[in-house]
């Protein structure tokens, strides 16, 4: 499992520089984005995603890693969201949203290495393309729970969704980085 932490991290270090090299182009434009904005710009990665396991033909020449790696910040920034709520004009500087970002993948990490332990790193033996499904399915979960106004009976939360996720899309790339 100490592998699967390195792992972890460098993709995480990819993922956290492109985010702090777009805050600093940007600023932080994505804090007016509502929940079910975010969650619709993951779905579109995600089914991108898909599209380019199914088809034979690219249009564009963007591979599967980048959508995987935009899933992540997307998912960050939902996950900050969640706590800070949406803000009517950017509202934040590259070092808070730093911080944020690393607390929410932190967290997000040891949610991981928890789940990871007690499943005995099961995710090494899926295909990218079931990663790819279960990121599709939990996109779906939220759409649901947003659409009922955050209110669940017995499932898990939104927060919870977000997290497994980016887990996910972690392991892909992972798995894409073993390819090569």
């Amino acid at each position: 499992m100490q592998d699967t932490s390195k792992q972890y991290d460098a993709v995480i270090e990819k993922c956290r520089n492109l985010f702090v090299n777009k805050m600093s182009d940007y600023g932080s434009a994505w804090r007016i984005l509502r929940l079910p904005s975010l969650t619709d710009q993951i779905f579109i990665k995600a089914q991108r995603i898909r599209g380019l396991q199914q088809n034979l033909e690219r249009k564009v020449d963007e591979g599967e890693e980048s959508e995987f790696i935009g899933i992540i910040n997307y998912c960050t920034m939902a996950l900050i969201q969640l706590d800070k709520g949406v803000a009517d004009q950017p509202d934040m500087s590259v070092e808070v949203a730093t911080k944020l970002y690393d607390e929410k993948i932190a967290l997000t990490k040891e949610l991981m290495m928890n789940k990871n332990h007690d499943y005995g790193e099961a995710w090494r033996d899926m295909r990218v393309s079931s990663l790819t499904d279960l990121i599709l399915q939990k996109l779906l979960r939220v759409k649901q729970i947003e659409d009922n106004a955050g209110k669940t009976l017995v499932s898990e939360g939104i927060d919870a969704n977000y997290q497994d996720m980016i887990n996910y899309s972690v392991f892909a790339l992972i798995h894409l980085n073993e390819k090569l």
